[in-house]
């Protein structure tokens, strides 16, 4: 079962920055990672699922034209607007539609292991269908989730049903790893 709303709003419920994502040394190096992972400088539209307070999002603004970030929680959606003015921010619990802006690249951080096994395949199907083309950004976390699936497992269901991508491990580090998923070419 993938994780539930309450068990996000509970995360939320003393603080929109439960990770201390603005502060954290570690966490601004993750980062700085991510954005280095990116194939290309520059993004037509880009989709991050699981935006959070928008602290990532502040790294990539800079490198899309267009940038939405979709999160559960309404507190990290009025930090997010407030961190990042400039990016559109939509409140939505996968599974559920994703918006359709054409985007050329998606951005999952950290949140494939808060989905089951059947919620990954229909993640996977989704993106297939509508953003067959776009780059994917994985980051995954290495240590003990606390939720059905670890990381890797997650990562590994996930990357096995986007059958329209080939993955690429980009970074590995002692606590995550970053992974970029680019369309296969014809054969």
């Amino acid at each position: 079962m993938s994780v539930g709303r309450d068990h996000l709003l509970s995360v939320y419920a003393q603080s929109s920055d439960p990770w201390n994502f603005a502060t954290s040394a570690y966490e601004q190096q993750k980062f700085a990672a991510t954005c280095d992972a990116l194939l290309r400088p520059r993004y037509r539209a880009a989709f991050e699922l699981g935006c959070g307070n928008g602290q990532l999002a502040r790294h990539l603004v800079g490198r899309c034209d267009r940038y939405t970030g979709m999160d559960a929680v309404a507190v990290a959606l009025e930090a997010a607007r407030r961190t990042v003015p400039q990016a559109r921010f939509v409140q939505g619990f996968y599974p559920c539609p994703l918006p359709g802006d054409g985007f050329d690249l998606l951005i999952l951080s950290e949140i494939l292991y808060f989905l089951d096994a059947r919620d990954l395949r229909r993640l996977a199907g989704d993106i297939a269908a509508q953003f067959p083309l776009a780059e994917v950004i994985c980051v995954t976390w290495l240590g003990p989730t606390g939720h059905e699936l670890q990381g890797e497992q997650a990562l590994a269901i996930f990357a096995a049903a986007l059958e329209t991508h080939d993955f690429t491990l980009v970074t590995r580090h002692d606590r995550y790893r970053i992974d970029r998923a680019l369309p296969k070419k014809p054969v």
